[in-house]
């Protein structure tokens, strides 16, 4: 392997076959890889607000993996029993534990750390896997069930 092949994603779990998206990405790629999780989440049953805070955590990941994660990433988006699951892999220097630790809302006149902050407030769960090679961060939403009104007759 050469430095400039991009390892393959590593997961914290294996995943499910439900699987709607896996993709390297750059800086280039992140305007249309947030509209491709649109359209799958969407498609996936994601609606209204939680859609928008769905999408908006995903693309504040895949920023920070540019950003801070050496200018590339992985992501896959998948559904699980009743679950929409999106996990961003970068292969950066990690992200130190007091700064996984510190949940507090950055100052608004701060111009960086809001991205994670924003990803836990915007999804029900969300994991972090941090080191020297690397981060994973893992989110999910809840998938509603169609109301009765949407069922067909």
């Amino acid at each position: 392997m050469t430095n400039a092949d991009h390892r393959s994603p590593r997961t914290v779990v294996p995943i499910e076959p439900a699987l709607l998206i896996a993709e390297t990405f750059d800086r280039a790629q992140v305007t249309e890889l947030r509209h491709s999780v649109t359209a799958c989440a969407q498609a996936a049953g994601l609606h209204g607000q939680r859609l928008d805070d769905f999408v908006l955590a995903v693309n504040e990941l895949i920023t920070n993996a540019v950003r801070h994660g050496g200018g590339q990433g992985a992501l896959r988006l998948w559904r699980n029993d009743g679950r929409l699951v999106c996990e961003v892999a970068d292969e950066g220097l990690g992200i130190s534990a007091q700064r996984l630790d510190d949940r507090t809302r950055p100052a608004p006149e701060t111009a960086g750390g809001w991205g994670l902050w924003l990803a836990r407030q915007l999804s029900d769960t969300m994991e972090v896997m941090s080191g020297a090679t690397g981060t994973v961060v893992r989110i999910t939403t809840e998938i509603a069930a169609p109301a009765a009104a949407d069922l067909p007759d």
